[in-house]
């Protein structure tokens, strides 16, 4: 088997420090030291004292509470809905064919839309006919916006894109895409521009239009991704696997794009 030469680091790491999420779901890193759990490890051994311990040091772990949307993840169709519109129940993360998660990857790049824009099937056409790419059922999509540069800062979650419902069945719908992906905070338009848009038209349907467009075609989308900007259009091969949580509304995915 021969192996790609080059591997793209997709995911962001999860740190105490970096401002991407709202205050009421930053995680939280607890750093136990290996002297710190110098005890515990000889407690285990009758008649052992941490000071036997090479350089008096047991083992080292982290203690972490966060959501399953924190970092790099995998969004299940059960976040957006309990049901489609079949009345069928929603898939959770546990419950996701992993044939999904290992297929070939196109990229969009839509960094000259301005903060806000809502993408709609005309401006994925244009952009697959610049690529020269004819979507196949499976491909994972991924959306490259102007989001991750401002990945670190406060603005972080201010900045991006949205995927408009059509154009995300344009996608799931009419072309058989299961996953995709978004540099960006979420697969929707910041909420700074929807607050605005609901201020204006107070429709409720628009504001997480990308994600309620799962309700008619469930399927995946990977949001927080770092390094879009590195990858050719067409060519790779996306490995995404999320984590297995029983029932969960997502998984936490170290995404990887593969290719010579």
């Amino acid at each position: 088997m021969r192996l790609p030469s080059k591997i793209v680091d997709l995911s962001m790491p999860l740190d105490n420090e970096t401002l991407c999420d709202p205050d009421i779901m930053r995680p939280r890193i607890q750093y136990v030291t290996q002297r710190d759990n110098a005890g515990a490890m000889a407690g285990f051994f009758e008649g052992m004292r941490p000071a036997d311990l090479p350089n008096g040091e047991g083992w080292a772990w982290e203690v972490i509470t966060l959501t399953t949307h924190n970092g790099t993840h995998m969004d299940a169709p059960w976040h957006y809905h309990a049901r489609d519109r079949n009345g069928k129940p929603m898939q959770t993360v546990d419950q996701l064919p992993l044939d999904w998660f290992f297929r070939p990857g196109v990229k969009l790049d839509f960094r000259d839309k301005p903060d806000g824009y809502i993408v709609q099937p005309a401006d994925v056409e244009a952009e697959l006919a610049r690529i020269g790419h004819r979507l196949q059922p499976l491909d994972i999509v991924l959306v490259n916006t102007s989001a991750s540069a401002y990945y670190g800062t406060a603005e972080y979650l201010d900045h991006g894109i949205g995927m408009g419902k059509e154009a995300t069945l344009y996608l799931t719908r009419d072309h058989g895409v299961r996953v995709t992906g978004i540099d960006a905070w979420g697969w929707d338009a910041p909420f700074t521009f929807a607050r605005e848009q609901y201020a204006r038209d107070r429709d409720a349907s628009k504001v997480w239009q990308g994600h309620w467009a799962g309700i008619e075609q469930p399927y995946c989308h990977m949001e927080k991704l770092l390094n879009l900007e590195q990858l050719p259009a067409t060519g790779f091969l996306v490995s995404c696997f999320p984590w297995k949580i029983k029932a969960a509304s997502a998984g936490f995915v170290r995404a990887v794009a593969m290719f010579d």
